[in-house]
């Protein structure tokens, strides 16, 4: 696997299967050395903006689900976000991540014009989309107003667990969406939660053959963690160990991808996001969101960082990253993948 980077259904299963203290660190040892082998000790940082916790969809383990009544809502103007940005890129920033659940207030029009007033102002940064399923027009409109990048997790591989979990979703929508993307020319993030009530072996081996076909550029992966507003509210989380497990077998069938330290893992443990650099991911995300909003972007309970100005949140987690051996990389931090011209 690690000279191939390739492992088929039946291997990854026996892996799954037969993890245990002593090959779960050899696991996590060599997906640092693929890291180090592809991308150095760079961790490139992204500053995170999540400019609305509207949503129209109504999936079950997410707290901004539409049928959360209890939740305030909130949404940035253009702005304030451009403000968000402005800020970022004082403190050296050079991407930004736009994040926001799917807020029909904000149109391919209004989208269009902030994304082409952020990179007129700031043309040396790469923009990261991540808005939900749009039409092809409307991403190709994006694209064209200078959107380098576009975040959409395929939440599972599992057709039976994504109809469980997404009633006014669809599986193969979410796929498509996910191929119209590349055919556009986005660097293009695909990813999973580990945990998921019913999530099973197999399902977990899915999702690796199905990131080894699209072969994303990045691949975001947290645990399961619930929110008390959601009818998962009763469900244990998924663990660090497993989570763990799916990034550094990420990081060796996809040597090239782009794989963050999630906010999530730091909220299953005070050094959650160290491990996940030791086992293979070599990003963060700060956030630069107003202080005024954070709390409220809640996806799960018990989310961490939501009191740190931008310029302590940075610092904070410069020092984690150097903790483990590793260096900050504040420019665009591209895909190696992008880089070679595959896109």
């Amino acid at each position: 696997m690690y000279a191939e980077a390739a492992l088929n259904r039946q291997e990854l299963l026996d892996v799954l299967r037969h993890l245990n203290p002593e090959t779960r660190a050899q696991l996590r040892a060599l997906a640092h050395q693929k890291r180090l082998r592809m991308y150095g000790t760079k961790v490139y940082l992204r500053g995170l903006i999540e400019f609305s916790n509207i949503c129209k969809q109504n999936c079950l383990y997410c707290g901004l689900r539409s049928a959360n009544r209890s939740l305030e809502r909130y949404r940035l103007t253009p702005e304030e976000i451009t403000d968000c940005c402005r800020e970022g890129y004082e403190l050296g920033y050079r991407t930004f991540v736009l994040q926001s659940g799917e807020d029909d207030w904000y149109t391919a029009d209004k989208l269009v014009r902030l994304v082409s007033g952020i990179k007129r102002r700031f043309p040396d940064t790469a923009v990261t989309l991540s808005i939900g399923e749009r039409d092809d027009e409307t991403y190709a409109r994006l694209y064209a107003a200078g959107a380098d990048r576009f975040l959409l997790r395929h939440e599972t591989a599992s057709p039976r667990l994504y109809r469980e979990l997404h009633p006014t979703m669809s599986f193969e929508n979410r796929r498509d969406r996910l191929h119209a993307l590349q055919r556009i020319g986005y660097q293009v993030g695909a990813g999973f939660m580990v945990g998921l009530p019913g999530q099973t072996a197999e399902d977990l081996a899915r999702d690796l053959l199905y990131l080894k076909r699209l072969d994303p550029d990045m691949v975001g992966i947290g645990p399961f963690l619930p929110h008390h507003a959601t009818p998962l509210k009763d469900y244990p989380a998924g663990t660090l160990e497993a989570t763990l497990d799916m990034i550094a077998l990420t990081r060796l069938l996809l040597p090239a991808a782009l794989i963050p330290a999630t906010t999530a893992m730091g909220t299953a443990h005070p050094y959650g996001r160290e491990m996940a650099l030791k086992a293979g991911a070599n990003v963060v995300m700060p956030n630069l969101s107003p202080l005024t909003v954070r709390p409220k972007y809640a996806l799960y309970d018990n989310k961490i960082c939501m009191g740190d100005e931008s310029a302590q949140c940075r610092f904070c987690l410069e020092r984690r990253i150097t903790s483990v051996g590793l260096e900050v990389d504040m420019g665009r931090g591209d895909s190696l993948k992008s880089l070679s011209g595959a896109i």
